[in-house]
């Protein structure tokens, strides 16, 4: 469909890439993956148009369209969300004028046999097709259902865009996007302004409406549950596998490792070659050997390794004085601008150690706590800040924030004080910025950059509470990782505002989800969490009325059309009403897959029980016998309060698990 022929591209006489070349075929949906810096977002600008390459070009049908979402993007001010996002559909409105226009002329016209009546008479069947084909009838159901699915209200469609933020504004656009329908899709980033239950729907969107996709995201949830071909961009060259992500990197890895064997084997050749010149270059009876020899050295092509990256992004928190056991405690806390109420009664405590997730859809609420704790807005009800807590913040625009004229080494340099201003050169080395990046301005300096810059900033102060604040924006895979790895081994107590599944899996105890105008305590994983609210799904489903006449109607009308079947329950025959409530065969499959993770979630509840009953039996032994020494009673009262959550996961496990069965 588009073919990439022999792309090269250089800044400042330094290749980016060289010779690039593959094809992006109908059904294909493509992850574009490399380290920050590689090219991704250059490599799409070219595809869409926005940016012309080295040398090489870029091979379009005739009649192929294409869709480009950036990372960043200004949009207009002048309209309201239903309007903007109407725009989406501008060629077939025009089409519709023009019907209009062409029947009040056939109206008008008297001349029946003439030429140009016959001619009218045409365009208007043309017209009748197209738009009957474009489904433009159903133009207003398709933006509601696009716009609700991506997070927005019904009540928003008449609000001007001026009243939106930054990551509201790209909601827009990828919504006119899809509706659309491109032949093409390039999304940098898409998942970066939407929350989990956005993302789950345009993973949806994607893999049953969307056409060709070629996108760039370090979400691999969202990767692997949309793509089904993954292209590497590595030392200005591409791979291309017919694989999703993590299959993905397992046949990298694999890659890598022949390369680097077949580079120490010719390595081994070339050492035994230039030993058996240097041993008998002087021997006249050997010289038509050496000179077989240095024939056969000038013929060897030189193998090449992918490029691995071994800089050490050596991420470690640094240690901060002990805060009290409970570093924040709200009670009956509530914010509203106006007469929007975005939550109220507010009540929980986060104890000194617990990583805990604000999880929820955009717009309600999760950064605005945070700017209440944070004391930048007012708020209503009471917030404790726990005695002798040192809050490192992380805001979500954090990286925007920096000051794009000074370069990397001043915008460290301007913040360290004392004898680190020694070491700031090996701390950005640390950071992956090498001795040729340390002068680089930072408005030149790519999005996960300039993240690492802003992370490292933070990281100068001694804080006791981590309150991070979508962190993993623009961040690459391996960043991400390391990241990760330094809030598990973080000793303070950290909040995390975020929407990547993958990151916060095995890092956080809690979730605390904010919806409805409240804030509610979910104790577990994030994937405890997600799999509680598709269990709730999957319930009303069994209830849910699955005839043809409602099961092809508009979203919104779901829940009418459910209580349109309650209502009428009585004349509805015990027969009809079985068939109805029976599951299809895919819905029973993710049910059954449901109920054995379920009822492996008691299980694993009750093994991690047992335990810690143990564990506390052999420490109340030890304290019995006088041993009460101060380590032992701190880990038996953090045992107990493990062993106390694992009752409540216990709990709530076997409560979903009988309501499955």
């Amino acid at each position: 469909m588009v073919s990439v022929n022999n792309l090269s591209v250089e800044f400042s006489a330094k290749p980016l890439f060289n010779d690039v070349s593959f094809v992006i075929n109908k059904s294909d949906r493509i992850a574009l993956v490399g380290k920050n810096g590689a090219g991704k977002s250059t490599l799409l600008k070219i595809i869409a148009g926005k940016q012309s390459p080295t040398s090489g070009n870029i091979g379009y049908p005739n009649d192929v369209t294409i869709g480009y979402l950036p990372q960043e993007m200004k949009t207009s001010d002048e309209t309201t969300l239903i309007n903007e996002t109407r725009k989406a559909f501008s060629s077939q409105l025009k089409r519709m004028e023009e019907l209009e226009d062409v029947n009040r002329q056939l109206a008008e016209r008297t001349d029946y046999e003439s030429d140009g009546y016959l001619n009218l008479i045409e365009k208007a069947e043309y017209l009748n097709e197209r738009i009957s084909m474009e489904g433009s009838d159903n133009m207003e159901a398709e933006m509601e259902r696009t716009l609700i699915g991506l997070g927005f209200k019904r009540e928003d469609f008449d609000r001007p865009t001026s009243e939106f933020s930054g990551g509201w504004r790209m909601r827009i656009e990828l919504a006119k996007i899809l509706l659309q329908r491109p032949d093409l899709l390039l999304l940098d980033e898409p998942t970066n302004h939407l929350d989990i239950e956005s993302i789950q729907w345009l993973e949806q969107f994607l893999a049953t409406k969307g056409n060709a996709v070629l996108l760039v995201s370090h979400d691999r949830a969202f990767l692997d549950n949309v793509t089904n071909r993954t292209i590497e961009i590595n030392c200005g060259k591409i791979y291309d596998y017919k694989v999703s992500y993590t299959k993905f990197t397992e046949l990298r890895k694999e890659r890598v490792e022949q390369q680097l064997r077949a580079y120490e084997n010719q390595q081994k050749q070339i050492a035994d070659i230039k030993d058996f010149i240097e041993r008998f270059r002087y021997k006249a009876t050997k010289a038509v050997q050496v000179q077989s020899r240095i024939k056969q050295l000038e013929k060897i092509v030189p193998i090449e390794v992918d490029e691995v990256d071994n800089s050490r992004l050596r991420l470690k928190f640094p240690p901060a004085p002990r805060s009290g056991d409970f570093p924040l405690i709200l009670t009956d806390v509530g914010k509203a601008y106006g007469d929007h109420q975005v939550f109220d009664h507010a009540e929980f405590t986060i104890r000194r150690g617990e990583k805990v997730a604000f999880v929820g859809k955009n717009g309600e609420g999760k950064s605005t706590l945070v700017k209440c704790i944070m004391g930048e807005i007012p708020f209503t009800g009471e917030l404790k800040i726990g005695h002798n807590v040192k809050i490192g913040y992380f805001a979500q625009n954090q990286a925007q924030l920096l000051d794009e004229n000074l370069s990397v080494f001043e915008t460290i340099d301007h913040v360290a004080v004392g004898d680190i201003r020694l070491k700031i050169r090996d701390l950005l080395g640390a950071f992956m910025f090498g001795e040729g990046d340390v002068d680089k301005k930072v408005k030149v300096l790519s999005g996960g950059e300039k993240t690492r810059l802003a992370m490292l900033k933070l990281l100068l102060e001694p804080m006791n509470l981590l309150i991070l604040d979508e962190p993993t924006n623009h961040l690459d895979m391996r960043t991400k990782d390391i990241l990760k790895d330094a809030i598990k081994a973080f000793e303070g107590t950290v909040i995390i505002v975020s929407h990547d599944r993958q990151f916060l899996d095995g890092l956080v105890e809690k979730v605390y989800e904010f919806g409805g105008g409240e804030v509610k305590e979910n104790l577990g994983g994030i994937y405890d969490f997600l799999n509680r609210k598709r269990m709730t799904e999957l319930s009303e489903l069994e209830k849910r009325p699955t005839d043809s006449r409602t099961s092809n109607r508009p979203e919104s009308n779901a829940s009418s059309v459910n209580q349109s079947a309650q209502s009428n329950n009585s004349s509805v025959t015990p027969e009809e009403s079985k068939s109805k409530r029976k599951l299809s065969y895919a819905e029973q499959k993710e049910l059954d897959k449901i109920l054995k993770r379920a009822e492996k979630n008691v299980k694993e509840a009750e093994k991690r029980i047992g335990e810690l009953e143990e564990e506390i039996a052999e420490m109340e032994e030890k304290m019995a016998s006088g041993n009460a020494e101060p380590e032992l009673l701190e880990r038996y009262a953090k045992t107990q309060k493990e062993l106390e959550n694992q009752m409540s996961v216990w709990e709530l496990a076997s409560e979903e698990y009988e309501n499955l069965k």
